[in-house]
């Protein structure tokens, strides 16, 4: 686009590059049809730099300039942090040859070290870390156990692959590496597809539809889990049961997305009812589909479709304190503050935020929209705006 272009032009003609309308532009944003539409029109200013970032983020860019016109900035380094571990994970995922077996691969073992590091995922607040020194010899490991194996046993280790690669996918989510997260969730979708494993290809899907919509296509992540879903039969016994309302539980989350209220909650109503088929206290030994998670997930419907007042009133009767996982107990604080946030409630977005940090510092770290919150709120005057630079500080952004 040229320079001398509007910003107001800008965002228009980016926005309906991606293919978005106001309304669902505005909502990933945090903001109105109505303040996207005054803003293309020019009758409100150029936002601040948080703002501007989120606005970057949603529409796919690598550079503030496109966005702006000026002030040429790289998105990532202020929007993500890498994580220590992320150069030996790295060379890990880029090796081309595994070492040969002395021996036929112990595909119980196998199963056992892959429970494991998910076990680390779902249990241990500072979840990358848990699983950062896990992952390249489970990588290199289960390459080598699939290459030695035929047969039964060989598509058995391709879904225990499947698994890791989708380890290393939620490993690799909000750091400034976005192709490391496209590339495990593609080999985590060929290992299961590979196995001929309707059950892998579920959990490969659900975390393929977060790649998909985290790049702006909800509506393809909603018809991928649509698809895997018609390929389980929840009455054939607790994985298809939990897996199909895991897979309907993600169509949900991308039909709110698109703003589509009436889909977003009958996909998370057959959840719902899988998650009562499999008994109130059930929860999924590494998956963690539940009841209490599927009740979780509804505050941030609520906030995908922009009624902070639905959230808020469904999290005075929600306790975040039955979920096992410390990643999934931050992840719903952050729920809560978003709430808040969309209401001006600073004071009580802040506090939550601050409770996410306690439960997990590192889902509140990798997690752009509390990135981007606190950058807010340092600079806004508020009470808390001395406790918000804190919270930013121990996240590692920049005072």
């Amino acid at each position: 686009m040229p320079q001398t272009q509007s910003f107001g032009a800008r965002v228009q003609q980016l926005r309906q590059r991606r293919g978005m309308s106001r309304e669902v532009f505005g909502g990933l944003v945090g903001k109105s049809a109505e303040w996207v539409k005054a803003v293309e029109r020019g009758r409100l200013l150029m936002p601040r730099l948080p703002m501007l970032l989120r606005m970057t983020e949603v529409l796919q860019l690598d550079e503030l300039v496109e966005l702006t016109g000026t002030h040429q900035h790289l998105v990532e380094s202020v929007t993500r942090s890498a994580h220590d571990e992320a150069v030996t994970v790295a060379d890990a995922m880029h090796t081309t040859t595994v070492p040969a077996l002395a021996d036929e691969p112990d595909l119980v073992a196998l199963t056992g070290r892959v429970d494991d590091a998910w076990r680390r995922w779902t249990t241990l607040p500072d979840q990358k870390s848990a699983v950062a020194d896990l992952l390249p010899d489970l990588l290199l490991g289960t390459r080598a156990a699939v290459a030695a194996l035929d047969g039964q046993p060989r598509r058995h280790a391709l879904a225990e692959l499947a698994r890791v690669y989708s380890l290393a996918q939620c490993y690799w989510a909000w750091q400034p590496a976005g192709e490391y997260v496209w590339l495990s969730a593609d080999r985590a979708m060929a290992a299961a597809q590979a196995a001929d494993d309707p059950l892998a290809v579920a959990v490969a899907t659900w975390y393929y539809a977060e790649v998909y919509r985290s790049a702006g296509q909800a509506e393809r992540a909603a018809g991928v889990a649509v698809e895997s879903a018609g390929l389980l039969d929840p009455e054939a016994g607790q994985e298809q049961q939990a897996r199909w309302g895991m897979l309907h539980l993600s169509a949900a989350l991308s039909e709110a997305q698109l703003g589509r209220a009436g889909n977003t909650w009958r996909h998370w109503d057959q959840a719902g009812r899988a998650a009562d088929a499999l008994g109130q206290h059930y929860i999924h030994p590494w998956l963690r589909f539940g009841r209490v998670d599927v009740d979780g997930w509804a505050l941030r419907l609520d906030n995908r479709l922009f009624r902070p007042v639905d959230a808020l009133r469904r999290a005075d009767r929600y306790d975040v304190a039955a979920l096992p996982s410390p990643g999934r107990r931050g992840a719903r604080l952050l729920d809560i503050a978003e709430a808040h946030r969309q209401r001006a409630e600073t004071t009580a977005a802040v506090h939550m935020i601050g409770r996410a940090h306690r439960e997990s510092p590192e889902t509140v770290r990798y997690s752009l929209w509390a990135r981007q919150a606190l950058l807010e709120m340092s600079e806004e005057r508020s009470s808390v705006r001395r406790d918000a630079k804190e919270l930013a500080a121990a996240i590692g952004l920049a005072g």
